[in-house]
């Protein structure tokens, strides 16, 4: 049986390694991408709303048309 502590090592050091050839966005990328995010999500909030709110007066209006 394999010791677990060594596999355990073996694999934190390939890991280290892996992480140190990553290409790491700079801080000016970092800020530029985390608002396009932030923007992205207000807006298909934005559109979620108003969608809900619109297919709730229609459906709303449909089922009144339809009790009468």
């Amino acid at each position: 049986m394999a010791n677990p502590f060594r596999t355990a090592r073996i694999f934190f050091v390939e890991l280290w390694h892996e992480l140190l050839k990553a290409d790491w966005p700079s801080k000016s990328e970092l800020k530029d991408s985390t608002i396009v995010v932030i923007v992205a999500c207000l807006l298909l909030g934005l559109f979620t709303g108003i969608s809900d709110f619109a297919l709730y007066n229609v459906i709303d209006a449909v089922t009144s048309l339809v009790s009468r």
